[in-house]
């Protein structure tokens, strides 16, 4: 009862835990499936794996499921039952423990007793391959070949994976700008710099020159009396 390696992996690999070699870095669960090492990986392994087929595990009730669409071109899918997420079709990978007994009309899966709709007879693919192999021994009619298998467009790879910085960043420059001779004085420059995961944003607010006299009225204000700041 020959099972191909990748197939294996589906079944064996744990999905949705912590990436042992991007342990720091954020968004590094398992969520992909590399057919040709079978293995899991995180987002920031992508790029290693670049020419390699891979898969998208996604979640559902707790459970690994994958994109119909994409699991087609592997093996043939069908009279296994699929749900709908997000406009697209899943299916379950694995058995799912069954809480209670079965009751009423419709079909039963032909490997773990689970009440399914019409006209479906398995719960998962994991069901399917066992119902295969314990009755005709042989999975080759029912696999696909497939050389090509990239990730979905929409799929999120992280490109600032070193930047961990997620706070705020304040830069004081002491330097006073403007000429030594001038009569009048300018305020020291200071920049605001926020970095967010995305890039930069740099937010810069420069004094405008005040006279003598309206620095004084303005360091004679009472305390917690709210004023606009004439250096705004």
């Amino acid at each position: 009862m020959w099972k191909p390696a990748w197939l294996e992996a589906l079944n064996t690999q744990k999905f949705f835990v912590a990436c042992s070699f991007h342990e720091h870095a954020k968004k590094n669960e398992k969520n992909i499936c590399c057919l040709d090492c079978c293995t899991s990986i995180c987002p920031h392994c992508v790029a290693a794996h670049r020419v390699h087929r891979l898969l998208q595990v996604r979640r559902y009730v707790y459970h690994d499921v994958v994109r119909l669409e994409d699991l087609e071109k592997l093996i043939d899918c069908s009279s296994v039952q699929s749900y709908t997420i997000n406009s697209s079709k899943v299916v379950f990978l694995k058995k799912r423990p069954q809480n209670r007994q079965f009751k009423g009309s419709g079909n039963i899966c032909t490997s773990c007793d689970r009440s399914l709709q019409e006209p479906y007879f398995h719960c998962s693919l994991d069901c399917k391959v066992e119902y295969i192999l314990r009755q005709k021994k042989d999975l080759s009619a029912y696999l696909r070949p497939c050389k090509i298998l990239q990730l979905g467009p929409d799929f999120f790879i992280p490109h600032d994976a070193d930047d961990d910085t997620t706070h705020s960043t304040l830069i004081d420059v002491d330097e006073p700008m403007g000429s030594s001779d001038s009569e009048n004085f300018s305020a020291p420059c200071t920049n605001f710099v926020r970095k967010k995961r995305s890039g930069p944003y740099i937010c810069a607010r420069s004094a405008n020159r005040v006279s003598d006299d309206d620095m004084a009225t303005n360091m004679s204000r009472r305390k917690g009396v709210p004023h606009r700041s004439p250096l705004c």
